[in-house]
This record gives structure tokens, C-alpha cells and sequence, in this order.
């Protein structure tokens, strides 16, 4: 029978999930079906977070990969943990090297863009420290779906093509294994159509064998080495070899009885908290949605820009992180906020590709997880024979020396992939994510404040309709955006532009628990591919 997977005449609707032994939300459902799995296999919530994670790489590689970075917040035995396994830029990447090879900024697609992967390292630390299963045994459902290959699912074909076609406007032979592992038919794959990656299978056994040292030390990272060398670009071996994951401490604020947590710079989630905080210092809302969605995307706008000037490795940002969450700081922020929009202008404190998804098991741990390529399939750039796709972050940093956020050789640049995590009283309400570039914190605020301030369960949450902050006072919203709603906001001053498409809007999974019944209530987004699976 031929349709089209892209076409849906008449609306559709999802609904929450519940479960109370496991739950497993990401993008792809296979993906879900790998993690709950390990769940009932005995693995815990962080073991179906890697083992989730390591099948999206094979499943989702429009967003994600084996050369992808990594952020994770781990609720378990009543305690929240950080992981940043981002990876700084390499050794030989100064601003001088890319100004020598005629570069005024980095360039999005190529090797020169290319940090220091983190995920198989942030698979392995999170399997060493939290996990129950054997690591190999986490990887193994992942090496089989590269292996005997699956069916490819609709938005993820979208994606697909879409990178087809960027980098098919590259003559250079650096991006020839890109074509030969992921269009072998010399284009994208359709939807329903197999497609397997028997490279991308050894490499994750090799992974898997080693803990994730082949990636870094052995076979694969020769192989990185030896790519990189042949075609201009600057990671080494020695790179790979230096790098580890990051244990971090989650940064807060209080919104609505609750503390929202994300992952400190050099991440983004600082932005969120920004955001919130402004809203939380502006008091109730009322019951006027035009001036709910007015106050919501100042503040949001506000704290992007502070984002944008100042976040950058922790350690090299100007003003402090405590600085840009301090009390007065966010109050004399909010009081920016008025009736028309503003062209906003970042603040000083000083003065005063990605794929997310949720896991929880049935005793009580739980897991915020990101991984991303950064811009879709990333750098364009595969490791001919390896399935590894490299992400680009490198391309995020200045090559102004006055930046906060200039590349410097070892340096983590600014970070736009985040997990968020909500708790109430010191207990686990759950984790929570929009994948998506810089629509990440622009997500978050908005499944935040449509859950805490307008009362919506998660799947309500995701569900509706978004708007995306670009620039000055332009604000983009999706197709099914209200018109209504369109032309109140224009009346403040706001820039509407109407999109015809929704993949830009970012992605989203949630779970959450149900504190008296331990019952877990799940979502999922109706933007992509995504399931969620519970028992």
C-alpha cells in the first residue's frame, strides 16, 4: 500500500503513559523498547539510559553518534549527580591556526569544527559508578540493530535527507565516508526502508570490550588520528587520550515550589534558570494568555542574551554563575519586562543534534540524559569503515580573543545541549528535556511553566504549540500556533514569522513521579519518532 509517513490530514493525539515498575521516553522507539529491556533485565535506570543512548546512536544518527558529547543528571539513592562529558577543543586548535588557514570563524561542516568526543567515555563513567549490568551487556542490543539493521522511521528520514543534501554541496574527500556509510544508494534512506551499519557495529563492540578505551586509546583513536592528519584536521590521538568525563554538581533555582536543576556552565541550562527566575521575581501571571506568553518570552529573550555574552567554560566566564542567579540581578532583569517587547541587550552582573531521553526504574532512580552531534548529523565528517559520525561543537567558539567564549587549545566551548531535572522538598519529581539547538532552554522554559504554572500534564505539556526567540524581537511559531494568539503578540511589538514546519522546535520527553503512589506518568514528543515505553 503507498502513502506518505509525512501527511496526517486530521489531528492526532497522544496521551500520557503510565507505569510504576520502569519507564524509558526517547525519540526513537526502538530505542525505548532497548531500555526498558535492560530494565527488565535487572539493569537500573542508569544502565537503560546508556543502553538507550548507545542504541540511539544507531537508530537516530541525524542527531547523534558515536562522536557525540554527552550531559546526564542521575537522580539515585536520594541524591542528584552531574556528569559533563562535553570535550574541550584539541591542542592545536588556537585562533592563530584557524585565522592561518583563511578562517575569520569556524566553520560549521569539516574536521576543523571537531572537539574531543565524550559519550563512550560518559557510557563507561556512568556504568562504573552507578550501573548494575556488565557494561558489554548494556551495548550489545545497539551492536545488533547496526548489524541486522531496522526500518527507518519518518522524521528521522526527513532529517536524513535534509543532511544529504547540505553536505552533498561539499567537494571536498573528506566527506566521502559521510556518503558511503549513510547513502550508500546514493541518496537518503526512504521511510520503511532497512538500513544497517556493520562498521558502526564493530566500533561499538570495540567500545564495549574495552570500557571505552578503544575509543580513546586503541584501535578506533588510531583511526581518528589517521583520518584527521590525512585531511587537515586537528584532533590527535594524545587529545583523545587526555580526555575525562566530569562529575559536576547541578546548579538550581526555585520556581513555583520547586527546584528546577540543569547542568552548569559550560552548558546552556544556566539560561533556563535565568529565565525562571525572572518569571518567579514577577509574581503571578494572571489569566491573561497574551500577557502569560508576552512575560514568558522576554525573560526567556533576557536571559539568552546573557547567555550568549557571558557562558563559556566555568572557570573563564566573567561573571560568576552565582552572579548571574543572584537575587538582585534577576529582579532588576525582570523589571525590563514591560508591556512591549524589547530588542534585548545582555546584562552585567559584574556591575552590582541532539537526542534526549528519560529513564526511572522502580526504585526510585531516575535519569535526565543528552546526547548530541550538534547541527544534525554534525561535523559531516565519518570515519571511513567505523559508523562514527563527529560532532561539530567546535564551531560555537569565537575567534574574537576577547570573548568570554574563545577557542583556546583544552578549552570547552559553550554547550547548547542540556537535561533538566525538577525536584519538590528534596525529593525526585523527575527529569525533562527538549533536544534541539538553541531551542533547548527556550523548551525547557516552556514545558517548565506549562507543567508548574498552567497545571498541564507532561504529554499537555509537550503538546503545545511553540514559539522560538531568534533575534531583536523576532519570535518564530509553528503552524498550528494560534492566530489569535499571533496577533495579540504582534500588537506588543513582537516580530510573528510563521514556520511550515515543526522539526525546529525541538523534541521532548518527560517522566515524572507521582510522590505518593510511586505511579510514573510519561510523555513524549509529537515532533518526532519518540515512544514512550513503561511496565
Amino acid at each position: 500500500m503507498k502513502n506518505d509517513s509525512q501527511y496526517y490530514p486530521s489531528a492526532s493525539k497522544r496521551v500520557v503513559t503510565y507505569g510504576h515498575r520502569g519507564m524509558v521516553a526517547a525519540s526513537q522507539a526502538l530505542a525505548s523498547q532497548v531500555g526498558i529491556e535492560t530494565l527488565k533485565n535487572g539493569g537500573n535506570a542508569v544502565d537503560a539510559a546508556i543502553a538507550t543512548a548507545a542504541a540511539l546512536t544507531v537508530v537516530e544518527p541525524t542527531s547523534n553518534g558515536l562522536g557525540s558529547d554527552v550531559f546526564a543528571i542521575v537522580w539515585i539513592d536520594g541524591k542528584l549527580h552531574g556528569l559533563n562529558a562535553s570535550g574541550p577543543a584539541p591542542q592545536a586548535a588556537t585562533i592563530e591556526a584557524m585565522k592561518a588557514l583563511g578562517h575569520d570563524s569556524i566553520p560549521s561542516h569539516g574536521l576543523l569544527p571537531v572537539t574531543v568526543p565524550g559519550a563512550p567515555a560518559a557510557w563507561a563513567a556512568l556504568s562504573e559508578r552507578f550501573g548494575k549490568l556488565p557494561f558489554a551487556d548494556l551495548l550489545a542490543p545497539a551492536v545488533a540493530l547496526a548489524e541486522e539493521g531496522f526500518p527507518i522511521s519518518p522524521i528521522i528520514h526527513q532529517m536524513w535527507n535534509e543532511a544529504f543534501h547540505s553536505y552533498s554541496a561539499y567537494d571536498d574527500a573528506a566527506f566521502k565516508p559521510w556518503f558511503d556509510t549513510f547513502a550508500p544508494e546514493g541518496r537518503a534512506p526512504q521511510p520503511g526502508e532497512r538500513w544497517s551499519s556493520p562498521g558502526h557495529a564493530s566500533s561499538l563492540r570495540a567500545i564495549a570490550e574495552t570500557k571505552g578505551r578503544a575509543f580513546y586509546e586503541g584501535e578506533l583513536a588510531d583511526k581518528l588520528d589517521a583520518f584527521s592528519r590525512e585531511h587537515g584536521g586537528l584532533l590527535r590521538k594524545e587529545d583523545l587520550a587526555r580526555f575525562e568525563p566530569e562529575w559536576v554538581d547541578p546548579i538550581s533555582v526555585r520556581y513555583k515550589g520547586h527546584d528546577i536543576w540543569e547542568i552548569p556552565p559550560n552548558g546552556s541550562g544556566l539560561i533556563v534558570l535565568q529565565a525562571l527566575g525572572m518569571l518567579e521575581r514577577m509574581g503571578p501571571e494572571g489569566r491573561d494568555p497574551v500577557e502569560t506568553l508576552h512575560r514568558r518570552i522576554e525573560a526567556t529573550k533576557l536571559a539568552y542574551v546573557d547567555g550568549f555574552a557571558h557562558v563559556t567554560e566555568r572557570d573563564a566566564m566573567r561573571p560568576s554563575v552565582e552572579q548571574m542567579l543572584d537575587d538582585g540581578y534577576l529582579k532588576a532583569r525582570a523589571g525590563l519586562i514591560g508591556e512591549q517587547a524589547v530588542d534585548p541587550v545582555h546584562g552585567n552582573p559584574l556591575s552590582g543534534g541532539t537526542v534526549y531521553l528519560a529513564t526511572a526504574d522502580g526504585d526510585g532512580n531516575m535519569v535526565s540524559f543528552i546526547q548530541s552531534n550538534f547541527k544534525g548529523f554534525g561535523s559531516g565528517i565519518v570515519i571511513p569503515g567505523t559508523g562514527i559520525s563527529l560532532q561539530n561543537r567546535g564551531w560555537s567558539f569565537s575567534l574574537d580573543p576577547n570573548h568570554p567564549n574563545a577557542l583556546a587549545p583544552g578549552k570547552r566551548t559553550y554547550h547548547t545541549i542540556i537535561p533538566g531535572f525538577i525536584t519538590k522538598d528534596g525529593q525526585a519529581v523527575g527529569p525533562f528535556g527538549v533536544m534541539g539547538g538553541y531551542m533547548q532552554p527556550q523548551g525547557h522554559v516552556q514545558v517548565v511553566t506549562a507543567m508548574l504554572e498552567d497545571h498541564l500534564n507532561p504529554q499537555a505539556a509537550l503538546d503545545m504549540p511553540r514559539w522560538k526567540w531568534t533575534k531583536g524581537k523576532t519570535v518564530e511559531v509553528e503552524p498550528h500556533f494560534p492566530d489569535h494568539l499571533a496577533q495579540a503578540l504582534a500588537r506588543r511589538g513582537h516580530d510573528i514569522v510563521k514556520v511550515t514546519d515543526s522539526i525546529s522546535f525541538g523534541r521532548g520527553q518527560i517522566i515524572l513521579r507521582d510522590p505518593n503512589t510511586g505511579v510514573l506518568n510519561g510523555a513524549t514528543e509529537p515532533r518526532t519518532d519518540g515512544a514512550v515505553v513503561a511496565f
